[in-house]
């Protein structure tokens, strides 16, 4: 088939995550030409296909840019190609699930309520090894003179101000964010994401297991 001397310019995430068992070009990238007619025809192009996931077996494949490239000459040889993103990324196929309300209810209680008696259990820790329970007691009787009876005003203002602290090192509470500035835990879970794709990426490769130019996915090709 032939579309003219075109130029599409692609641009592909690290990570993509699709839900067809038949992966098409416009699920996983990006695109963009000059001649609009030609983009329709570009994402209904097969790269691969997963058959019979589950637990056990593949679920995800390592993809060169390479690939793309070639699947897109093998139906319009004479459109050049302009990468824009990524060289090689990862394909991650699940299959969709309808999660009810009850039970996302109950794993959001049950992460909320690990995380809180981890947190309460890290604070009483902390203090337990400073003993900040017998500093406390000695500034307030040198400042008063008076002997403290466990709790007063250095606890309670102590209290509420881990609790700001808290808010204010995590920059958001529920929904509502204190800044456009991410969060320290998002900063952290990128900085994981990335390492683990490129670990991903870099193992898949070593093991020449990687969708590559003249090689097909083993659970199917471009042309399935």
């Amino acid at each position: 088939m032939a579309a003219g001397k075109e130029t599409v310019y692609i641009k592909a995430d690290r990570n993509v995550e699709v839900t067809d068992p038949c992966v098409k070009l416009g699920d996983i990238l990006s695109m963009e030409c000059a001649n609009p007619t030609v983009l329709p025809k570009l994402k209904t192009i097969k790269l691969l296909r997963f058959h019979g996931v589950d637990k056990k077996t593949q679920n995800r494949v390592a993809v060169s840019i390479l690939k793309v490239i070639e699947c897109i000459h093998a139906e319009y040889p004479e459109i050049e190609v302009q990468n824009l993103g990524e060289q090689d990324f990862i394909i991650t196929y699940k299959e969709q699930q309808s999660v009810g309300g009850v039970w996302h209810i109950l794993k959001t209680s049950q992460v909320v309520l690990i995380s809180f008696m981890g947190a309460a259990f890290s604070i009483m820790a902390f203090n337990n090894d400073v003993g900040v329970t017998k500093m406390f007691s000695q500034i307030y009787e040198l400042v008063t003179g008076t002997k403290s009876d466990g709790f007063t005003v250095l606890e309670f203002t102590y209290s509420i101000g881990i609790a700001i602290g808290i808010l204010t090192f995590f920059n958001h509470f529920g929904k509502r964010r204190f800044s456009v500035d991410p969060t320290p835990i998002e900063v952290e879970m990128r900085l994981y994401e990335n390492d683990l794709q490129t670990t991903l990426i870099e193992n898949i490769s070593r093991k020449e297991q990687e969708l590559d130019v003249g090689t097909k996915y083993p659970t199917g090709s471009h042309r399935s």
